[in-house]
């Protein structure tokens, strides 16, 4: 607004912006809680589902499993990288049971167990990683996006596929997983945007797991918590402890629930550690101390859920056991299924690209379909 003049050569004055200018929504109910919120090892707990926490547990365990598995696959030349979320299990199986199956899942790349969480099959979850195929599933049918390495490309994704939901009246919630990295893209702010404007059903769940790759969150932002950013857009921020099971399947699953009554997105952050390194090509002792590694284990997700069953009468050594076997057996059936060489063909560069071809990919696909058959003959 520009400074006017008062007649008469009087001091400048600025009048009274219009109303515009007015905050559309107070922001004290959008902010989150000074503390990280949690349930085991505080009262809370005690009104937590008995049923629910030994399913959270079994899928702590059997992911802690397939972490180290998939990790050892990478040494083994079978698969190309591996970004592991050990430490970070009660993120990844909290947002995979707080969804309904008419739901759609939209992770990062290192989200690869929040997939199996949900259903999908091991071997097929880190088919991308190994370099076979463009996703290795049908994210039509698993409601899972595919796993997205570019860092939070997903999350304008989630808010369109939340939105056209909500325009076709269809009961859907996008659930998109990023890492506190990924808040320092584009991406994310754009995503934010548009879901608070259109109150789009989604949810938005940022792993701070304390560094993108080697760079601390202090590096990132001078924000109070990541979970503050929520108000600049007008949508709720939570902040969570991020290796409380309970405590983050209870916030995530409010927060679908209130985007699937029509309450507009949440943006939640859940504190959380990551015990290995970036991928098995980092050296994550370049930039952090081991300790400070050790210090994080102490609050390991499944030690902190062992400890709230084992105190409650339930769970025994019996229990823990057949939790262990049931990951073993898994990871059993993970390498037999991996050291499987797959079958390749060169053409499948140009599946699933376009639904249908543009005359590039058609005229690329005709140069190579005459190198092979050129090979071919000449053997």
């Amino acid at each position: 607004m520009t400074v006017q003049e008062l007649p008469g050569g009087a001091a400048a004055y600025r009048p009274t912006p219009p109303p515009a200018w007015k905050p559309r929504t107070d922001p004290a109910p959008l902010l989150p809680d000074p503390e990280p919120y949690r349930v085991l090892g505080t009262d809370a707990a005690a009104g937590a589902d008995p049923e629910l926490l030994l399913r959270l547990y079994a899928e702590l365990v059997r992911g802690r499993r397939y972490n180290a598995q998939a990790t050892a696959l990478t040494k083994q030349g079978r698969l190309a990288v591996y970004p592991s979320s050990s430490g970070q299990e009660a993120c990844e199986v909290a947002a995979a049971l707080a969804l309904e199956e008419r739901d759609w899942l939209f992770p990062s790349y290192r989200d690869t167990l929040a997939a199996v969480a949900r259903g999908l099959d091991p071997v097929q979850a880190l088919t991308l990683l190994r370099g076979d195929w463009h996703t290795g599933y049908d994210p039509h049918e698993h409601r899972i996006a595919p796993l997205c390495t570019p860092l939070a490309t997903q999350l304008p994704h989630a808010v369109g596929l939340a939105h056209a939901a909500r325009l076709k009246g269809d009961d859907v919630v996008a659930l998109a997983m990023v890492g506190d990295g990924g808040t320092s893209e584009g991406d994310f702010h754009e995503a934010l945007n548009f879901a608070a404007v259109w109150q789009a059903p989604v949810v938005f769940l940022v792993q701070n797991n304390g560094f993108a790759i080697s760079v601390p969150l202090a590096k990132q932002t001078a924000a109070p918590s990541l979970a503050h950013k929520a108000v600049g857009y007008g949508m709720p921020g939570r902040l969570v402890d991020g290796n409380d099971a309970a405590a983050v399947h209870e916030v995530l699953a409010d927060a679908v629930a209130r985007a699937r009554r029509g309450g507009g997105p949440t943006l939640i952050e859940a504190v959380t550690y990551r015990m290995d390194a970036h991928t098995n090509a980092d050296d994550a002792t370049r930039y952090r101390v081991e300790s400070e590694v050790e210090a994080w284990r102490a609050h390991d997700p499944i030690r902190l859920l062992e400890r709230e069953l084992t105190e409650r009468g339930l769970l025994d050594e019996d229990g823990i056991r057949a939790a262990a076997d049931a990951a073993e057996t898994m990871a059993a059936q993970l390498r037999e299924g991996m050291n499987a060489d797959p079958v390749l063909d060169p053409m499948d560069l140009f599946a699933h690209v376009y639904a249908e071809q543009t005359s590039q990919l058609r005229e690329q696909a005709a140069q190579l379909r005459a190198e092979l058959d050129a090979e071919g003959e000449a053997r």
